[in-house]
């Protein structure tokens, strides 16, 4: 009688059966399923709960505009800068980056300011801007018909544009100080509506409507963010809308612009000779784009590639994905920004956030508006995106406060201070 090897019988175990296995397993499917919706949630509301999140926000969406800006600076202006330089693409990049490399450090000290070296720069920074806007109005150098350029020595620059952040930190200063007060209206008004009013008037004297209205919107969200009462907006935007109807009736060109925007093919040749050549290039680029370099339009036929129209050749090279990624970041500085400003517990920081979000969302949608034909030509660039240094270091620095707002928030303040003295014990660890 032989006796099978141990080694070699194969166990059998119990298998369960497929009457029971069945709903078991329905309902473990059932209950993923349910569930994986609540996973993702959670995943990035945890996220987005963590004491980093708005820093590492601004400074991620900060980062690429700034790219995708000297990007399509290089591509845009290849063909201008050639022609203007002596066969040199790159002269007019190289002055942007050397603009971007000006407003890198000068933001990182913004970033690193307390807030009282900030604020001690309230009423010199706003005094200075309005002495430069006076010099503007009366000496000021005239190009595409706005008197807007001061020409000083070898630097020409746009005193609108130091204006716009000197307004913001002047305005916050005045509205913390007054926190308390706030609930009169003549608190509210005086001084910064007669202050902002008298930049406003300036801007508008050198016949640059586009400025002004970005300057309005400023004042508007400022009035706003303070609680100023809904009458006031109205007397306020009813006597500006006034003043901006007659500059525009008074002028032929400005009344061809607003005429003709709606629908620009209309007076293709003439008045809406910039905003069609601008939807031929969004309307080219589709989904994904031509690629970057490939745009026709800069090649002569669209005014202000490099400039006020920079978002048409980047929609005609990177497309409609691209022109949503550029929108979205946008978004994203703006929410991380408001995050910043709901949670601080000091007034100048709240009312300067929301100041600066504003001021760089309201510009953007401008910028863009123009560009779909949304809006009139106004002569506003891209925040971040369209060249010129006038525009660019004043956001840079913008940027960066809004950089050490969200770094100084507590619980940031903490989980900065916890990596270095963790980096610190790393490297004694090491020697």
């Amino acid at each position: 009688m032989t006796t099978a090897n141990p080694e070699r019988t194969p166990r059998r175990f119990p298998l369960p059966s497929l009457s029971g296995l069945r709903p078991a397993l329905a309902h473990a499917v059932a209950t993923d399923v349910r569930e994986r919706p609540r996973t993702w949630f959670s995943t990035v509301r945890a996220a987005l709960d963590r004491p980093l999140t708005s820093y590492y926000l601004l400074l991620g969406a900060a980062a690429l505009l700034l790219t995708i800006g000297l990007l399509m600076v290089l591509s845009a202006s290849s063909v201008y800068s050639y022609e203007l330089n002596d066969g040199d693409s790159y002269a007019v990049v190289q002055r942007q980056l050397q603009w971007v490399l000006l407003g890198l450090p000068l933001a990182w000290v913004a970033s690193r300011l307390p807030y009282k070296a900030v604020r001690a720069l309230a009423y010199p920074g706003f005094s200075v801007s309005l002495v430069l806007l006076l010099l503007t109005a009366f000496m000021g150098k005239e190009i595409n018909g706005n008197q807007n350029w001061l020409v000083i020595g070898p630097l020409q620059l746009q005193p609108s544009e130091i204006a716009k952040l000197a307004m913001v930190i002047w305005a916050a200063h005045i509205f913390a100080h007054k926190e308390r007060r706030l609930g009169r209206t003549n608190e509210m008004v005086v001084p910064v509506v007669p202050g902002m009013v008298l930049a406003i008037g300036l801007v508008v004297f050198g016949r640059d409507l586009g400025t002004a209205l970005v300057l309005i919107a400023l004042l508007f969200g400022m009035l706003w963010v303070v609680g100023a009462p809904l009458r006031f907006f109205a007397i306020i935007g009813a006597f500006i809308g006034t003043g901006l109807t007659v500059l525009v009736v008074g002028d032929a060109e400005r009344l061809g612009r607003m005429s003709s925007f709606l629908n620009p093919f209309a007076d293709l040749d003439n008045a809406g000779y910039q905003q069609g050549h601008g939807l031929f290039a969004l309307t080219s680029g589709g989904i994904l784009g031509e690629g970057i370099g490939a745009s026709q339009q800069k090649w002569g036929a669209l005014p202000e590639a490099h400039t006020d129209f920079i978002f048409a050749v980047l929609g005609e090279e990177l497309g409609l994905a691209g022109t949503l990624l550029v929108v979205l970041l946008f978004l994203t500085i703006a929410y991380a920004a408001l995050r910043v400003a709901r949670t601080t517990e000091d007034p100048f920081v709240r009312y300067a956030t929301f100041g600066i979000v504003v001021w760089l969302i309201g510009q953007m949608m401008i910028n863009i508006g123009m560009v779909l034909s949304l809006l009139p030509v106004i002569g506003i660039p891209l925040p971040l995106i369209s060249y010129g240094g006038s525009s660019l270091v004043p956001t840079l620095v913008a940027l960066g406060l809004l950089v050490g707002f969200a770094r100084r928030e507590p619980e940031a303040a903490r989980a900065l201070a916890q990596r270095r003295r963790q980096r610190s014990a790393g490297l004694s660890a090491r020697r």
